[in-house]
């Protein structure tokens, strides 16, 4: 999780609440919301959804003429912290 400890379940949960619909997509190594942003946006929801994907580990807004525009964010998965890291191949 990252060390503001939000999940992206979160950041999806909340950015459906203020009235953006989010897709959820697990990769390896991070989880990615996608949410499509409307035309108009009052500048207070503007405000809303800023807070809630700075949550993430990254975030941004992809526009085009095609497609509009769709609001992205990154959490990055828990990485393990006991055990051997280094994998079964290093040897001491």
């Amino acid at each position: 999780m990252p060390a503001s400890g939000v999940s992206a379940a979160d950041v999806a949960a909340r950015l459906s609440a203020v009235g953006l619909p989010a897709r959820v997509e697990e990769r390896d190594r991070y989880t990615s919301v996608e949410a499509e942003v409307p035309e108009l946006l009052s500048a207070d929801l503007w405000r809303e959804v800023l807070e809630v994907v700075a949550e993430a580990d990254r975030f941004g807004l992809l526009a085009t003429s095609l497609n509009g525009r769709a609001l992205w964010a990154v959490v990055h998965k828990v990485v393990p912290t006991t055990g051997d890291v280094r994998g079964p191949s290093h040897r001491r």
